[in-house]
């Protein structure tokens, strides 16, 4: 992708093969997530029924992977969502609100890790796209690693009887159950997320429209199985009840173990695991802006690119800033919380639903990928996340204010550029005349 119309500016590389790609979505996904959820999931089920919460959230990624796979494929650019709702809804009408809504989003997004840490994950971004995919290898190491040595150590330390205690009703499907499995999929499917980043990176992927879907599937594969296997290894060392009403149950496990020692060695690998994330986040992230920038739909200095490194520097730098600032402002906590509802709408349905427009625009003709039983996998996400919506409770007002505001903010600027919906029809003719 050219920047700025000159032939001679700086492009974007694809320096990123099927390896860098699985690694970067994988250590997106895990995060802190998996370790201070588990209690919470544990607790919201009621016992240990609740893997049946880490597989339906499972369930539900691979089902979203589809619509992920046949957009990723189809439109591989930098910024993913952007594009995708630009093109879905149309360039020049709602497409444009859509997606200018997806960059509010992402402008407001931030990881809670510590201001230092923030300064390191960008000393590690700002290089040549081919080095950071060696450096997320290098992350995706230590993140399964330490996966696969709790999962072992769980396995010799096998207990059964503590594992599958499971209370009276555990699987007493009533209203109350499934009340339960809401309030625990809000958890674990936030832990699953990060399955598409590489979809925010499709411009310096290499065979993107193979390597996007195979990246895609892999990685939601490969944690499922993980997780799977981490949370049946906790359960059978820790027994529920106490679990449930542990903050630190990953330390708890170690340390059940192996001892104090071997309890704060694993403290550090979660760290470890939380910068390997927050460096995926920011760098598929700072691709969102830059994109939106060469469309002409967001602050033309975001489209700039490192004339050596052959990256998006400028936007990196704003977000990483943005994140600085929100690891140290705990006012915003409530704000925060409120982009997991909002991205449930303006993301993940709005690419739903996307989906089913594109298809019905451009029909199937130059696909790469086609989702499998297409529209059922679209449809049934869509339910998904409409369900999960609701199950954020008093979140969701969070989540539609903070709509409403980007969705004010696009009205301002559309005004000032005298773009849809308050262009002139003068305006549409002179556009659409130009060849």
């Amino acid at each position: 992708m050219k920047t700025n119309n000159n032939a001679r500016s700086p492009t974007l590389e694809r320096g990123l093969g099927l390896k860098e790609a699985v690694a970067l979505n994988m250590i997106e996904i895990v995060g802190i997530g998996p370790f201070v959820v588990s209690s919470l999931v544990i607790r919201a089920m009621g016992g240990p029924q609740a893997l049946i919460a880490w597989l339906a959230g499972a369930l539900l990624a691979t089902l979203d992977a589809f619509v992920w796979s046949e957009l990723g494929a189809a439109m591989p650019k930098a910024g993913g969502t952007y594009v995708f709702l630009r093109e879905a809804y149309g360039p020049e009408r709602w497409g444009r609100l859509m997606s200018f809504l997806f960059v509010w989003q992402t402008s407001l997004e931030a990881k809670a890790i510590s201001g230092g840490l923030v300064i390191l994950i960008v000393m590690l971004l700002y290089r040549r796209i081919a080095t950071i995919g060696k450096i997320s290898v290098l992350l995706w190491i230590g993140v399964v690693g330490t996966m696969l040595w709790l999962i072992w150590g769980g396995a010799t330390h096998f207990n059964a009887k503590i594992a599958f205690d499971f209370p009276p009703g555990a699987f007493d499907l009533s209203w109350v159950w499934f009340a339960g499995l809401g309030s625990a999929m809000v958890s674990t499917v936030y832990s699953y997320w990060g399955y598409y980043n590489i979809c925010h990176l499709g411009s310096e992927i290499k065979d993107p429209e193979r390597n996007i879907p195979r990246g895609i599937f892999l990685s939601v594969l490969g944690i499922a199985v993980l997780y799977l296997a981490m949370q049946t290894s906790i359960l059978g060392v820790v027994p529920w009840r106490e679990a449930q009403n542990s903050d630190f149950i990953a330390s708890l496990f170690v340390e059940r173990l192996y001892g104090q020692a071997a309890a704060r060695f694993v403290t550090g690998m979660i760290l470890w695991i939380a910068v390997a994330s927050a460096f995926s986040v920011l760098l598929g992230a700072s691709r969102v802006p830059y994109s939106a920038a060469q469309d002409g739909n967001f602050f033309p200095v975001f489209g700039k690119v490192h004339p050596t490194k052959h990256f998006p520097h400028v936007s990196l730098l704003v977000l990483a800033g943005l994140a600085l600032v929100f690891s140290v402002s705990l006012k915003l906590k409530q704000a925060i919380t409120g982009i997991l509802a909002m991205r449930l709408i303006v993301q993940f349905i709005g690419q739903a639903v996307g989906v089913m427009l594109l298809r019905r625009r451009r029909g199937t003709q130059g696909l790469p990928f086609r989702m499998w039983l297409y529209p059922l996998p679209a449809v049934l996400t869509m339910i998904g996340w409409a369900w999960l919506f609701w199950q954020t409770g008093a979140t969701r007002k969070w989540g539609l204010a903070e709509i409403a505001l980007g969705a004010l903010a696009y009205l301002i600027r559309a005004r000032e550029m005298r773009q849809w919906p308050f262009e002139k029809k003068s305006d549409r003719l002179s556009v659409s005349s130009i060849p």
